[in-house]
């Protein structure tokens, strides 16, 4: 099979033919039509990221859709010639999703929305699953919440402010002026990036504070959302590098989550409950209430680099994936 192997941090992308896997017990082997390109896919490409690095050379990509083509011992929830996408690999010893095909822990996938195409599929699993970890297994977000989104219309965002809405919340999310309509059709307000905190504080929750902040960004909107949180409130953030003072927030009673959403395949726990995840996710999507926010460009293995720059360069709107087929 052709895939692209990364040999150096920071190096481009060799074009290798490999052999193909082979699936191992509860495994499958799936011929991969299009990988979803994340931030953390080029952070480990550039070596910025030493928790989730493979050993290199190694084939890099964290998201698929694809065909299973064969099934390994012990797999009873899929067949061969099932359509299916996940969060799969990519990250220490697990083969990426820059190639034609992999063997993937089957408790990571799930069926395939029938009105997705690959490519749009393949956008999802990163994004939503990170999402969905803060929102909803830590914040545990409630109907009638009022709920802050920082970016709300990047990659994770987007899918946190219509995760929001489907479990019945009252969502607002900060955006430049250019993104805001993205975020009003998913049901948001929009709120001005640059809207001092204090502002947004007094004019959506009469001072009181929202009930659950997703920070997507860190940095100072990660300090904003210590602020902005109302007594007894969760903030959850998938990006709270960095040193920060957390009184303000510890005054207020705050929970605070930090979300790294690459722990089941790192760590091999909890890989099956992304997998509920992704199945939950289908039937929303196939019922119209969630829709993935896809680039229009095209990248193919031939220019996986393009890919890879898109995701760090802020061109992007939506999700950048690369086509395998």
């Amino acid at each position: 099979m052709k895939a692209l192997f990364t040999n150096t941090y920071e190096s481009e992308f060799v074009k290798t033919e490999i052999e193909k896997p082979t699936p191992k017990k509860g495994e499958v082997l799936v011929k991969i039509h299009a990988s979803g390109v994340n931030p953390i896919d080029n952070k480990i490409r550039l070596g910025l990221s030493p928790y989730a690095s493979p050993v290199l050379p190694a084939v890099l990509g964290t998201d698929l859709a694809g065909v299973i083509e064969e099934i390994g011992e012990g797999v009873m929830e899929f067949k061969v010639g099932d359509e299916v996408y996940g969060l799969a690999g990519g990250v220490l010893g697990l083969q990426g999703t820059l190639a034609e095909y992999t063997a993937v822990d089957a408790d990571l996938l799930a069926i395939k929305p029938k009105n997705l195409s690959m490519k749009e599929a393949a956008g999802i699993p990163l994004v939503l699953l990170t999402a969905w970890e803060g929102l909803i297994d830590r914040a545990r977000v409630q109907k009638g919440d009022k709920v802050l989104v920082h970016a709300g219309a990047g990659g994770v965002g987007h899918m946190v402010v219509q995760l929001a809405k489907i479990f019945g919340a009252d969502v607002y999310a900060t955006v430049s002026s250019q993104k805001a309509e993205i975020v009003k059709s998913y049901g948001a307000t929009a709120i001005d990036k640059n809207t001092p905190v204090e502002d947004c504080v007094n004019q959506y929750t009469d001072g009181k504070g929202f009930d659950v902040i997703y920070d997507t960004i860190g940095g100072q909107s990660f300090d904003d959302s210590l602020k902005a949180i109302r007594h007894y409130g969760q903030i959850s953030s998938c990006y709270a590098f960095g040193t920060h003072t957390l009184a303000i927030s510890s005054l207020r009673n705050a929970s605070i989550h930090g979300i790294f959403v690459l722990r089941p395949m790192i760590g091999n726990e909890g890989r099956k409950h992304h997998g509920d995840i992704l199945k939950e996710t289908t039937k929303f999507i196939e019922e119209g209430k969630l829709k993935p926010l896809i680039d229009p460009r095209t990248f193919t293995l031939d220019n996986a680099m393009e890919a890879h720059k898109a995701v760090s360069d802020n061109s992007a709107i939506g999700k950048i994936v690369v086509d395998i087929i």
